[in-house]
């Protein structure tokens, strides 16, 4: 099964001719159309206006930021996600989307009313985690049923912590998908505003998890809601007040989205480099079916171009790609 979908991701790559090409060709060929999707988008620095007047982001020295569309563009079609939604996407310099080891700030804004801070000392998070993984437990049959992996929560990469001052919320989780041995570590970065909450969401290997850090200081003070939207302007007496506090931003959306943008970024990955990996073994496949191949492509029509699909599926076509 396993090597079907590798053939079928070179297939949708464009990777087939008329005849089998040569190990070296096949390699160069599959390296030559992820360089040119990925030379395809175009970036930004300095000061971006974020969609929706939410504010403004100074991109921080190392970084670039890809805009809404085309973040829907890597989201969708790059990466498979079914919701490209997001307002959208901070790339460290040197890595792209398809690039090993890649990871990105995926930024969003969701409007959910001023939420109080005045929970945040209270708070004992190692039993918030307890109740988040028996939440998680709970919906894994849904999960199951639904043709998606089951999700272990792991634990805390970095338990939460809210700065007063900044009013910056940080926590980061590890989950574990399936029987995968391989973790994900998903950091989660809030800022509160006066009508909602800016999400930043980073996700990649718990190894990752210094090198996102390190990246946060930069970037909150590069961030800055729009006049009257910050959390200071509130005003109790007309503004909503969100329905959870500083706990629920932590707790509240694991069983939505747990997973989601971490399967993407890691199984997209993955599948692209064992594509490459095992080309030899793709190729045996390609010359063991190629005549098949040439007669039904000279029955068919001529396809439209179309953006390849980097084949996300695992073992199945129904896999789930939830964020963690």
């Amino acid at each position: 099964m396993k090597q079907l979908l590798l053939l079928w991701a070179l297939l949708g790559l464009g990777l087939v001719a008329q005849a089998a090409p040569t190990p070296v060709d096949s390699a160069a060929l599959y390296q030559a159309r992820i360089d040119s999707m990925q030379a395809a988008l175009h970036y930004q620095t300095g000061t971006i206006q974020l969609p929706d007047g939410v504010g403004t982001i100074s991109v921080p020295a190392g970084f670039r930021y890809l805009d809404a569309a085309q973040s829907e563009r890597v989201l969708t079609k790059y990466w498979r996600n079914p919701d490209g939604t997001s307002l959208g996407m901070l790339f460290p310099q040197a890595k792209g989307p398809l690039d090993k080891d890649s990871w990105a700030f995926i930024v969003e804004y969701e409007k959910v009313g001023y939420v109080k801070d005045d929970d945040a000392d209270k708070i004992n998070y190692d039993e918030l985690l307890t109740e988040m993984k028996s939440d998680v437990e709970e919906g894994n049959q849904e999960r199951i049923d639904a043709g998606y992996q089951p999700i272990k929560l792991i634990g805390w990469a970095a338990k939460p912590y809210y700065d007063k001052d900044k009013k910056a919320l940080h926590w980061a989780k590890e989950a574990q998908f399936g029987d995968d041995p391989d973790y994900v570590m998903n950091y989660n970065l809030r800022l509160l505003g006066r009508k909602g909450v800016l999400v930043l969401n980073a996700v990649g290997a718990p190894a990752q998890l210094g090198e996102v850090r390190r990246s946060i200081p930069g970037l909150i003070a590069g961030i800055s809601f729009a006049k009257g939207l910050q959390y200071g302007d509130f005003n109790p007496s007309m503004d909503e007040v969100a329905a959870y506090t500083i706990g629920g931003l932590v707790a509240g959306k694991v069983l939505a989205k747990v997973g989601l943008i971490g399967l993407l970024l890691k199984f997209g990955k993955v599948i692209l480099l064992t594509l490459l990996k095992f080309w030899k073994v793709i190729l045996v496949f390609l010359a063991a079916i190629g005549s098949a191949i040439r007669r039904f492509f000279s029955r068919s029509a001529a396809p439209q171009e179309q953006e390849p699909q980097l084949a996300l599926e695992a073992e199945t076509s129904t896999e789930a790609k939830e964020e963690v």
